[in-house]
């Protein structure tokens, strides 16, 4: 498969600048993995297309306040986006204008009188532009959150608000370490839960520290030679139990999100049975590939020449997942994060 291949025209007022009124608000296009035949519905109507022996799959990580505006020595302005805190208070970071920023350079981030300031440990990581900050001081965490903005993906041309700090995060959300949301997982609330669990489905979550790598842009031609960067996950011992459980019964495992996909596709063993672990994973879904534990998907809709795009493609086809963003395109469906919603199954 070519990069090529993954293009698509998707203008500009497809893309969805804020969520829906309310999250099962959105529209949700069901699409048949055998034959590719979509329906319309609502994301509310999910349990009309769950039945009660499926068990569900979530990602409960937490998106931080990662984005941080502030100076350089010069006076001249930053931008840091903090990707994976690795010990002490030393952060790995992408910094934005970041070319001329040597080493030791301290930067400034204030504002209402709270100051925190960071070293440049590092020259930039070729290929990918990372740095090392090391924060000074005590109380880090705290002016983080103070101080930091909810980093709102690049395609969403816009300043993050205050409500972007609940929106932009789902209602599970408990461990704390992503840069990004597991955006189809935005689509869910509480009361959609409930109305899930009174009927029977099974609800279990993994963690996968949604970073760098997922939003990576593919820069080759040929889609196989791509390396994703790694990104953390862990799946629970009693997670590990149920959807073992399940898959020996018959039972549909339906995933949300193609984070979650990723953290249980790395963790299959020789006899095809889920592994609990803490692990990394840079693990790059592409067709065609072999599923191991997923029967269904839901996931939103997806940017051109993107590695979920990939994944999906290999989860759907790739002629059906075109015709199905077709008909999502030709339907006034919203895209990207705060978008509409797929079920694939």
């Amino acid at each position: 498969m070519k990069l090529s291949d993954l293009d698509y025209p998707l203008p500009k007022e497809k893309i969805a600048f804020f969520p829906a009124e309310e999250r099962p608000a959105a529209k949700l296009l069901c699409v048949d993995r055998a034959s590719g035949v979509c329906s319309h519905k609502i994301f509310r109507d999910l349990p009309e297309l769950l039945k009660p022996t499926d068990l569900l799959v979530l990602n409960n990580t937490k998106v931080l306040p990662a984005r941080l505006f502030g100076k350089k020595p010069t006076g001249g302005k930053i931008e840091a986006l903090l990707l994976k805190e690795l010990d002490g208070n030393t952060w790995e970071a992408l910094l934005k204008p970041g070319g001329r920023v040597i080493d030791g350079s301290i930067l400034t981030f204030s504002q209402n009188g709270i100051i925190l300031e960071a070293k440049v440990l590092s020259s930039p990581v070729p290929d990918t532009g990372k740095r090392l900050l090391q924060f000074q001081g005590a109380g880090i965490k705290e002016k983080l959150h103070k101080l930091g903005h909810i980093p709102l993906p690049p395609y969403i041309n816009r300043p993050d608000q205050l409500s972007d700090q609940e929106t932009y995060q789902t209602v599970f959300a408990k461990e704390e370490g992503a840069v990004a949301a597991p955006t189809a997982g935005l689509h869910f609330d509480k009361p959609l839960f409930e109305k899930l669990t009174r009927m029977g489905v099974e609800i279990v979550d993994v963690t996968l520290h949604v970073s760098y790598g997922t939003f990576q842009p593919i820069t080759v031609e040929h889609i196989e030679d791509h390396k994703m960067f790694e990104e953390e996950y862990e799946i629970s011992a009693e997670t590990a139990c149920k959807i073992n459980a399940a898959k020996r019964a018959g039972r549909r495992v339906i995933v949300c999100g193609t984070t979650c996909v990723r953290a249980l596709e790395s963790s299959v063993n020789q006899a095809g049975e889920l592994v609990a672990q803490n692990g990394k994973t840079s693990i790059f879904i592409y067709p065609p590939y072999d599923f191991k534990i997923v029967d269904g998907l839901i996931t939103n809709f997806h940017m051109p020449k993107s590695t979920l795009l990939v994944m999906v493609s290999a989860f759907l086809g790739y002629d059906k997942l075109m015709a199905a963003y077709n008909t999502a395109l030709n339907s006034n469906y919203r895209f990207a994060s705060y978008g509409d919603a797929m079920f694939i199954a």
